[in-house]
């Protein structure tokens, strides 16, 4: 079986969870099938890089990112199957089914209907994201949905689906490679007090991370708190400026909050995630996110938002403490944040027993060898 992999990022440029997915996915399913990679960029080991039409410099980027798909659209013409990864690349995946006459899967990773605040980013680009991605979902021969909840999603943003061409197929994580680490030299140089409790954070600025909840539920956190925030890669200039504001003000109120705005490798990640005491994702829209997971297979305690999949990876009370998010009340949600936070910090030996479930849940339940498996299941049945 000859497969293209279609996608925005691969490494080394990673940058979100999608990233993450294709990185691991398309290791194991080398192991099973022959695989092709197209993404967005240059070439790099192991994949064919696209860049936008030259003639396109300074347009939308929904524009540009249109001319990304159809140079992958060109190069793909030798495979069996063409798989999508978000809506970057999903028209490519449509355009190559309808050129190539070959079957299309889509991972739906987010849901353009369900990130309003990307008008923002795009302005009359989003129209176009949502367009392209509505026509890919309802061509496709298969979607795969990381959680039972997106896949609801799935379906009511998109009603003209049938239902039996959305599988859920959730998110992995590599609990050899995130495992808990003693080395603290990150923390140590930045001047985080070792012995005292740290809530961390670690993601993109956006709307959809829930970064300004957090922020402003730390103006709640138990004194002794210290909050490690590992947030960069922000979607515009105005929220980049508006999460500085805010993070400079908690600075001026309170004592212990450390903002790192680069991009961590994967070491300082696990030295940040192995080092919490309780690890905070404020998302207000998650598919799944692998972020907990990678934060539960470091040891450490969980405190998340209800919202989308996040559900069936924190188990409530074993691994960490859901906290329920309503649009509606936003002061309320951050300040059950605090409460989550802090009743954790209170109580460190219930703190230390979710981590370690967290640890064990993350390598019993989220395999990428049974995800790859299960993936290349799904191919043979929409090639028949």
């Amino acid at each position: 079986m000859h497969t293209a992999i279609l996608t925005r990022e691969f490494p080394p440029d990673v940058y979100g969870g999608a990233g993450v997915h294709v990185e691991y996915l398309v290791r194991e399913l080398r192991r099973l099938i022959d695989v092709d990679v197209h993404c967005f960029g240059e070439d790099r080991p192991g994949a064919t890089g696209h860049r936008p039409a030259a003639e396109l410099a300074g347009a939308n980027p929904a524009l540009t990112t249109l001319s990304v798909d159809l140079s992958m659209v060109a190069s793909t013409g030798n495979v069996e199957l063409l798989h999508s990864h978000t809506w970057y690349a999903n028209m490519a995946g449509h355009i190559g089914k309808l050129l190539h006459g070959v079957p299309h899967v889509i991972t739906a990773h987010s849901l353009e209907p369900h990130r309003p605040w990307k008008a923002e980013q795009l302005g009359g680009g989003y129209r176009l994201s949502s367009w392209a991605e509505k026509t890919a979902y309802e061509a496709a021969d298969a979607i795969i949905s990381v959680s039972t909840g997106m896949k609801s999603g799935i379906m009511e943003s998109y009603p003209a689906l049938d239902p039996e061409r959305v599988h859920v197929i959730r998110n992995g994580i590599d609990t050899e490679i995130y495992q808990p680490t003693g080395e603290r030299s990150l923390l140590t140089e930045k001047g985080v007090d070792l012995d005292a409790p740290i809530a961390s954070f670690v993601g993109r600025i956006t709307r959809q991370k829930g970064v300004g909840h957090l922020i402003a539920a730390t103006h709640h956190f138990d004194p002794r708190v210290q909050l490690v925030l590992c947030a960069g890669a922000p979607d515009t200039p105005e929220i980049a400026a508006e999460t500085a504001a805010a993070i400079a003000e908690l600075q001026a109120q309170r004592a212990g909050v450390f903002w790192f705005d680069g991009m961590l490798t994967l070491a300082e990640v696990k030295q940040v995630l192995s080092a919490s005491t309780v690890f905070v994702c404020p998302s207000v829209y998650e598919p799944l996110g692998i972020v907990n997971l990678e934060a539960m297979a470091c040891g450490a305690a969980v405190v998340a938002s209800d919202v989308g999949g996040i559900p069936e990876v924190v188990n409530d009370g074993e691994t960490g403490t859901l906290v329920h998010y309503d649009s509606l009340d936003a002061p309320g949600f951050e300040r059950d944040i605090a409460a989550a936070v802090n009743g954790l910090v209170a109580d460190p030996a219930r703190a230390q027993s979710f981590g370690a479930a967290g640890r064990e849940r993350a390598q019993s339940q989220f395999s990428w060898t049974a995800i790859a498996e299960q993936t290349v299941d799904l191919y043979r049945s929409v090639l028949g």
